[in-house]
């Protein structure tokens, strides 16, 4: 298998969400023979809910016993009127999105949101919790940690504290207190290494790494994936 090839995954199932009077379009993956635990992934800014980054996300994670949620970004997949799925038209309309503040918090919201309604489910009540999320899923990722205690550990990265509009994160990030294992491409062409540095320290968790890989700004794949999702599932297991 090369790095970014997907295997035969079983369909996602929709979730038929609203909130504030908007649709949160939603899918999850359920492994056979029912979840260990839930891994709430976001995709990167070019992405969509079903886009290579999740279903690589959902086949490392899906045989480890762990169900997959993924909702679109704020300007991304379904939520977007047009439909256009291109990654680079996805890419420009973050990056706008972004910078005009849209989402800073109602992202990491609708998440939670989400979350709230696959955990209502019978099957997948009680079980332990953990989000999967670089880039975009960093930057709206870290306001929903610092708000949500049922994560008990996270697979971040690829941002930093210089980056535009990016001036809250570090607040929020002082609140998070589930364990984190925090990724930075060493050559990364977005993302300076002292606004990545500045953004590591400022996690409030006890239990943080921050893990280098060389290369330039990329979604997780082949062993930088292997090892987010071994960290979260390891964490998950106790």
């Amino acid at each position: 298998m090369t790095q970014g090839q997907i295997n035969a995954l079983p369909a996602p199932q929709s979730l038929a969400l609203e909130r504030k009077g908007q649709a949160i379009p939603a899918v999850f993956w359920q492994p056979a023979g029912g979840a260990k635990g839930v891994v709430l992934a976001c995709h990167g800014g070019s992405g969509h809910k079903k886009s290579n980054a999740i279903l690589l996300i959902a086949q490392a994670c899906l045989p480890l016993g762990l169900a997959v949620l993924a909702i679109d970004g704020p300007v991304h997949g379904e939520r977007r009127a047009d439909g256009d799925l291109e990654p680079g038209t996805a890419r420009q309309a973050f990056r706008e999105a972004w910078r005009a503040g849209v989402g800073r918090t109602e992202m990491g919201e609708d998440m939670r949101y989400a979350l709230d309604a696959l955990m209502r489910q019978p099957e997948f009540a009680g079980l332990p919790i953990g989000y999967i999320g670089v880039s975009m899923g960093t930057a709206y990722g870290i306001p929903m940690l610092a708000a949500e205690p049922r994560i008990r550990a996270a697979a971040i990265g690829l941002w930093s504290t210089t980056y535009a509009a990016s001036e809250h994160l570090a607040e929020h990030a002082k609140q998070i207190r589930c364990d984190v294992w925090f990724t930075q491409q060493w050559n990364d062409e977005f993302f300076d290494r002292d606004g990545t540095f500045a953004l590591f320290d400022a996690i409030g968790s006890a239990d943080k790494r921050l893990v280098a890989y060389p290369g330039p700004h990329r979604e997780l794949e082949g062993e930088r994936l292997k090892d987010a999702v071994a960290f979260v599932a390891e964490r998950l297991k106790g």
